[in-house]
């Protein structure tokens, strides 16, 4: 009979984050790139008693710690000042282990509908509840930003010239159910804190999901000694006080309901019932409603100190159509700051089953020079490839096509593309960037002209220029050049008027593959769709691949007057002449 293992009184055991330890995920905390570190907390066992056999001596007392080591452990913690923490009570009758108590948490609350299609329910009344108000939100930001500014002091006290501090709170939850049975529950809550200090020209960061005073002190010393270590860069360093934002208005960033999972269940459903119910689904890969909202704080030894919260709530529908080898997928989604704003679950379900159907049967195309249009939710993409190409770090490595095309007609003339990180609930919006400077509008492109970079404080001094505020700063990395929220000014004809004149040309509503190349422009990707006769969407195509180069893809680019405000990066319906076609 194996031994069990007792566990020795007072023994515990601290886990620090090691600076070079990445994880997944991570994300930009104030540059919309990711949310928050998920933490799940482990149930841990109760520690079973033997009946002692002999009394044993009791431990000596442990030596106090000495004031100086000459080559101590990277992960050594003073034990003596970090608590036990508890093992978890359950009942003495409970027999089904860890893995048994977690499935009987899991299991659903709600009772699982026929596998058949139902007819469509009405949108659910929402319930949610408030969870923050303006003084709580304030509380805690306060209480974070005292945290930074401490660590900061520290880190002085340590030896950096400079340093900044960011720490991001995050909860969600989702649920998700297919052919009308629940499939998942989900509640994350987590939280990460980043930490950079400058010694001179060199910089190091380190990132901790654990707050524990000790292990905050430990993680000061060792990124101070980290910096110290390695190689100079002359461009790196904090914004000057002269820089940074001294105050900002309120965008309405985060709605302040959770809302009650059972609604979050009810939303998934209709939107799945819904998609069921057009003719010709034939199965589904599933509906998933999320909510989440964070919190991202930051401050800086130059004086800044800053934060706000922001919230999502989503659903997505995923279906499909057609027997065997025939059937074709499809999906919707929607997504909004505030749950107010998205679209009626049932619109998006019946949506997506629809797209699906239309996808039945496709053809190949012939290879063909044609006129190509791109629907909004691919239009985008094209935006985004714009935007990537005059990101400040590509401009000072020259690995961008546009590096030499500033003040140059880069669109047609009449067209913006805007950068707005002030739009009231916008997807990527925020007061400030990640290092402390205040957000504002700007044309990126403006008249087709090109007139501004993506830059952050680094790559603007690379280029001897002034940052515009596109810093976006993670926990776990240094701050980098990105965009917030994109859009592309919108046309004066119709989707219809833009197809209109098409004799052959090819409709795209999904694309596949990342063939860009940055360094010259060329573009080839597969992509999907529709194909166009006489100005009429005429069959489904598939398997086929579209090609051209950016830089005159981008001259030959006529948007429609579509366009919305509904996700990060916007485009109306986008048409571009002279695209090749390669197919059968």
């Amino acid at each position: 009979m194996a031994a069990r293992k007792t566990r020795r009184p007072g023994k515990t055991r601290a886990k620090t984050a090691t600076p070079k330890k990445k994880s997944a995920a991570k994300k930009k905390a104030t540059g919309a790139k990711g949310r928050p570190a998920k933490k799940k907390t482990a149930v841990k066992k109760t520690a079973v008693k033997r009946p002692a056999a002999k009394k044993k001596a009791a431990a000596p007392k442990r030596a106090p710690k000495a004031k100086a080591k000459a080559a101590p452990k990277p992960k050594a913690v003073p034990k003596a000042k970090i608590a036990p923490t508890p093992a978890p009570r359950r009942p003495p009758n409970d027999k089904r282990g860890p893995q048994g108590r977690d499935a009987v948490a899991r299991k659903p609350m709600h009772r699982p509908l026929p596998r058949e299609a139902a007819a469509p329910r009405p949108a659910p009344k929402a319930k949610t509840k408030a969870t923050t108000t303006a003084a709580t939100q304030a509380s805690s930001q306060a209480g974070d930003l005292n945290l930074l500014t401490d660590l900061i002091a520290a880190a002085r006290r340590a030896g950096a010239d400079a340093a900044d501090a960011v720490l991001a709170r995050g909860v969600s939850l989702s649920q998700a159910i297919r052919l009308g049975n629940p499939e998942k529950l989900e509640r994350a809550e987590g939280q990460d804190l980043g930490l950079r200090v400058l010694v001179g020209k060199r910089q190091a960061v380190v990132s901790t999901s654990d707050l524990n005073a000790a292990l905050l002190a430990e993680l000061v010393e060792r990124a101070v000694a980290m910096a110290r270590s390695v190689p100079e860069d002359p461009f790196i360093g904090i914004a000057d006080p002269a820089e940074i934002a001294q105050g900002w208005v309120g965008l309405d960033m985060a709605d302040p309901t959770e809302p009650d999972p059972e609604w979050l269940l009810e939303t998934a459903r209709i939107g799945e019932e819904a998609a069921r119910a057009v003719k010709g689904v034939t199965n589904s890969e599933g509906s998933e409603a999320s909510w989440s909202r964070s919190q991202f704080s930051l401050a800086a030894s130059n004086g800044f100190a800053g934060g706000y919260q922001v919230s999502r709530f989503g659903l997505g529908v995923s279906v499909l159509a057609g027997e065997g080898t025939g059937m074709e997928r499809d999906d919707d989604f929607t997504s909004a700051v505030y749950r107010s704003d998205l679209k009626d679950p049932a619109s998006v379900g019946r949506n997506a089953g629809e797209r699906a159907v239309r996808r039945l049967k496709p053809r190949k195309a012939d290879t063909a020079k044609v006129p190509v249009v791109f629907e909004t939710r691919t239009a985008n993409s094209l935006v985004g490839h714009l935007v990537g190409a005059i990101n400040g770090s590509s401009i000072a490595r020259g690995t961008s096509f546009l590096k030499d095309r500033m003040n140059t007609q880069v669109l047609r003339k009449g067209l913006d593309i805007t950068d707005d990180p002030l739009r009231r609930r916008g997807m990527r919006s925020r007061p400030f960037d990640g290092e402390g400077i205040g957000a504002q509008r700007r044309n990126l492109v403006e008249d087709g002209v090109l007139k501004s970079w993506v830059l952050d404080l680094r790559s603007a001094r690379q280029l001897k220029l002034k940052s515009t505020g596109h810093g976006s700063r993670g926990t776990s990395s240094p701050p980098s050049p990105s965009p917030t929220n994109l859009s592309l000014s919108p046309g004066r004809k119709t989707p219809a008027q833009l197809i209109g004149d098409i004799n052959r040309g090819f409709f795209v509503t999904d694309l596949m593959g990342f063939g860009v190349n940055g360094l010259t422009g060329d573009y080839s990707r597969g992509a999907s769709g529709f194909w166009i006769e006489k100005g009429e969407i005429a069959y489904p195509v598939s398997e086929v691949t579209i090609a051209g180069n950016l830089k005159d893809m981008f001259l030959n680019l006529e948007p429609a007057n579509d366009l919305e405000f509904k996700y990060g990066t916007d485009a109306p319906t986008t048409r571009v002449d002279g695209m090749t076609i390669a197919g059968k």
